[in-house]
């Protein structure tokens, strides 16, 4: 492959109008420096976290994207080029590189990792055997604490990083109900993965159809939304929940007000820890031995929304945040 192509940020977006902030540019094709590695991507991860730091702010877990840079994010794909120990050309691996044909990488920084190819579609790296999955995992087990007939409220649940949480309450012996965008996602949520409940987050009250789905008041709350949808589970809670805080998509785009019942955090006793996958992603191996057994037994399960087309990236990029796409979101470059 010669040149290549890449995504760059020009200007910060205004909601999800990603077309006149981005530009798809022609760039030479990279040579790695000493302890650097080439990867032509095949597949491109795409997630609601990069939304935040396309924005201008300063005070959330990561740096602002430099205006005029390619933008991040994780790629998929075989080393075409290699100046650092242990990577060779061919090698499957998975790094945070760039939405690019071509990712230039640091292997000491960018989570760079070869991958089993005994595992039966490549893209599970991109799923219940990568980040999201060990997001699901710490988030529901670790931060969650969640224990054998908990109850365990998911929001976002038909996207990549929800749907494995709830599946994995289920799997350690909760009742799991999810929340998401639609009959559709409901549906799927409850005939395909088997969820005992399922609400849609167009209901007219939320917090009435929280109640009647838990009765006993909700043990464990893994939250990827926040604004309203946070407010409507908050008088919800068990006394002594645990709000595993996994994601406030509705404030990635501005910043919005904090919970208006936040007053249920005293009188419930509840708990709200926030995690970020970079900080467990060294456990990564150990991690990713646990998922796959549950893989593997088809217990743990996640359908890919695969857009065709770096030049299509955008589209596929402005399905997650419009409530159209079920499961994870990625582009195949080739």
């Amino acid at each position: 492959m010669t040149g290549n192509r890449a995504w760059r940020l020009d200007a910060h977006p205004r909601g999800e109008d990603f077309a006149s902030a981005l530009t798809l540019i022609d760039l030479p094709e990279p040579v790695p420096a000493p302890g650097q590695v080439t990867i032509t991507a095949d597949y491109l991860s795409l997630d609601a976290g990069t939304r935040m730091w396309m924005t201008p702010r300063t005070d959330s877990y990561q740096p602002p994207i430099p205006l005029g840079s390619i933008v991040p994010g994780q790629v998929l794909g075989r080393v075409i080029a290699s100046q650092a120990d242990g990577f060779a050309p061919g090698d499957l691996v998975r790094a945070f590189g760039q939405w690019a044909d071509i990712s230039c990488v640091d292997a000491a920084t960018s989570g760079l990792v070869k991958l089993d190819e005994s595992v039966a579609d490549p893209l599970l790296h991109l799923g219940p055997l990568g980040m999201n999955g060990w997001t699901a995992l710490v988030g529901i087990e670790e931060v969650g604490r969640t224990q054998p007939g908990d109850t365990v409220l998911v929001s976002a649940a038909a996207g990549a990083t929800g749907m494995l949480a709830a599946q994995i309450a289920r799997i350690l012996g909760a009742r799991a109900i999810g929340i998401a965008g639609g009959a559709r996602k409901c549906v799927f949520l409850t005939e395909d993965l088997g969820l005992d409940a399922a609400i849609d987050h167009r209901t007219p009250d939320v917090a009435a159809a929280v109640a009647a789905a838990a009765p006993g008041g909700v043990n464990v709350y893994f939250e990827n939304v926040g604004g309203a949808l946070l407010d409507a589970v908050l008088p919800n809670m068990a006394h002594y929940g645990r709000i595993a805080l996994c994601g406030l998509v509705a404030n990635y785009a501005e910043v919005q007000p904090g919970p208006a019942r936040f007053d249920q955090v005293l009188a419930r006793r509840l708990q709200i820890t926030g995690f970020f996958s970079p900080d467990f992603a060294h456990r990564g191996p150990e991690l990713t031995a646990r998922l796959r057994t549950w893989v593997d037994k088809g217990q743990l399960t996640m359908p890919f929304a695969v857009t065709d087309g770096l030049d299509n990236l955008l589209t596929a990029y402005a399905g997650l945040f419009e409530g159209t796409n079920i499961g994870k979101t990625v582009v195949r470059v080739r």
